[in-house]
């Protein structure tokens, strides 16, 4: 029998413990993962993740941070750790057994507690990520979401996390291993993917395929990937519409219900270790696999083969080996796709960029058929229509004082005038009455309230209406959350009111600041409070010296810029 058709450890118990411990589970602490978290336990209990037993220790967590080890040796690039808040942590010590539940309190888990303690994350950030750089989202979330306490210790799986959608193409590691033991399948080259499928990367799967003779496995990530990314279920859709173009003996669609870290060359490692796991022989790694964009400083946080370096270095160890990413171009006299790398001079090459096509769509222009398939363009097309139709939000930011809510109030009323979709004003004032009545102004209250003012505008952006949002918001974090909450729908436009904090205090129509100077308000904005002003907004606006019906006519200008609304 071949190595890939061999089942590996799982850390589920027998169903008589899972009802045991299910039992035992109403005395112990209980954790609800987030949806990191969920992904991560189900890859652990179900092997994805082997050799890991649960979530990293401290000398575990140490070591996979300085050099890409477990404490025993074995290679492993990514700290798979649960992190909680400083309150749950007080509750807990080693030796005590937790719960760890989904966000509806099923229980999932019971995980025995050998470790707690509190990481560096700037020292993680820094050796697992190579910067410790708020523009990197896997940073951003490790600073700004996650607890400050890490727990350590073996997981006992009770149960896996419910899917609802496309549960005929979820595939544990194991029924893999027997999928691909029952069909023959000795060689399995498996191809990453957190983008829809086109042409380009047929023709490259086809070349990777046939390069090592071996079967073609596209296992696409659904669980969590880059902010912005095409959501999984349009993605799927796309896969089953392209899956009927590759030989149907020779190619299989799995889903792999992973958290992404976009950590480039350490992520690329860890893919491959996690298709071994999966029943792979040969993995795909991209030019800039799992790169993240750009840093602070508008480079890409990784070079091109970085990964690919990185994973050759390592191949033997992971048991996996890796088939380069060609780049594929269209060579229009060919009427076909070719590697860049072998097209001699004075040909005529074709090629769309992730961007140019994001603009296409947008603007509802033509996807020529040589570049996708009429049935992909068709399900981006549901998914991602012109701008001028998709809901989107106008999140206004500033000082108390500085005109916020009347800017807001007039680009309502114009935007009201001009028709065509549904207007939702979300004022700080009136969301603080309705939504947010028992919140006080404390840092973590304001971030509460600022986040469930998000939430609303991006259920009213997925449903294609316009929400405005006029809260002070001082925080960029926060700030940046809400951004990426509501850009998995439709469009984000933060206008800044610039206003000098000397003009919000001289209008001062609420005494407020006047209180705060005398002490009399505790935490408050631009006073005892910092307001960390945004870096680059879409529109910067003071109104000091402009009047409201200027700076709404400014934000309406800058909405028509992005291809929101049609002024003409």
């Amino acid at each position: 029998m071949t190595e890939n058709h061999i089942p590996i450890p799982e850390l589920f118990v027998s169903p008589e413990a899972a009802a045991s411990l299910k039992d035992a589970a109403g005395d112990m602490p209980s954790w609800d993962l987030s949806p990191r978290q969920i992904c991560d336990l189900e890859l652990l209990m179900n092997g994805g993740f082997s050799p890991l037993k649960g979530f990293l220790t401290e000398d575990d967590y140490n070591g996979v941070v300085e050099n890409m080890r477990l404490a025993d040796g074995s290679l492993w690039p990514m700290p798979i750790t649960l992190d909680v808040s400083d309150k749950f942590a007080e509750g807990v010590e080693p030796g005590n057994d937790i719960a760890l539940r989904d966000q509806e309190g099923v229980i999932l888990a019971v995980m025995s507690v050998t470790d707690k303690y509190v990481p560096n994350k700037s020292r993680e950030a820094e050796k697992v990520f190579g910067a410790d750089d708020l523009a990197h989202p896997a940073v951003n979330y490790l600073h700004n979401q996650a607890g400050n306490v890490y727990l350590g210790g073996p997981v006992k799986g009770l149960q896996s996390p419910t899917h609802y959608d496309f549960r005929g193409r979820r595939n544990t590691p194991n029924e893999l291993r027997a999928m691909f033991k029952k069909l023959g399948w000795r060689k399995v080259v498996v191809f990453q993917t957190r983008n829809p499928l086109h042409r380009a990367h047929q023709e490259l799967t086809f070349r990777a395929a046939r390069e090592v003779q071996a079967n073609l496995m596209i296992h696409p990530v659904v669980g969590m990937t880059k902010p912005g990314d095409v959501d999984h279920f349009t993605r799927v859709r796309c896969y089953e519409a392209v899956l009927d173009k590759y030989p149907q003996a020779t190619t299989t669609l799995s889903l792999l219900n992973l958290a992404m870290r976009m950590a480039g060359p350490r992520e690329a490692v860890w893919h491959g270790l996690i298709r071994r796991n999966h029943g792979a022989t040969h993995f795909i790694v991209g030019r800039d696999h799992a790169g993240p964009g750009k840093n602070s400083a508008g480079e890409d946080f990784y070079g091109p083969y970085d990964a690919q370096e990185l994973f050759r270095t390592h191949e033997d160890e992971i048991g996996v080996k890796m088939v380069d990413f060609k780049h594929m171009v269209y060579v229009q006299e060919r009427a076909q796709y070719e590697p860049a790398d072998e097209i001699e001079e004075g040909v005529t090459v074709l090629n769309i960029s992730g961007t140019e096509l994001r603009r296409r769509l947008r603007e509802g222009l033509d996807i020529p058929e040589w570049f996708s398939f009429p049935e992909v363009v068709q399900e981006l097309r549901r998914n991602s229509p012109p701008r001028a139709q998709q809901g989107f939000t106008v999140f206004f930011t500033g000082l108390s004082g500085s005109g916020k809510s009347t800017v807001a109030n007039a680009l309502m009323v114009k935007l009201m005038e001009m028709g065509g979709r549904p207007v939702t004003l979300l004022d700080g004032d009136v969301v603080r009455k309705h939504l947010s009545s028992e919140l006080g102004f404390s840092k973590e209250h304001r971030d509460i309230n600022i986040q469930r003012i998000g939430y609303v505008a991006s259920e009213i952006t997925k449903n294609g209406g316009i929400a405005i949002c006029a809260p002070i918001a001082p925080y960029t974090s926060t700030r940046r959350r809400v951004r990426e909450m509501i850009e998995q729908y439709g469009a984000f436009c933060e206008v800044h009111v610039s206003t000098p904090l000397e003009e919000c205090e001289r209008r001062d129509r609420k005494g407020l600041y006047k209180l705060a100077r005398e002490g009399k308000i505790k935490e408050f904005t631009g006073i005892s409070d910092p307001y960390e002003e945004p870096k680059t907004p879409e529109l910067r606006v003071d109104t000091s010296d402009i009047d409201v019906d200027n700076a709404a006519h400014q934000v309406l200008l800058t909405l028509e810029n992005m291809g929101l609304i049609g002024l003409r």
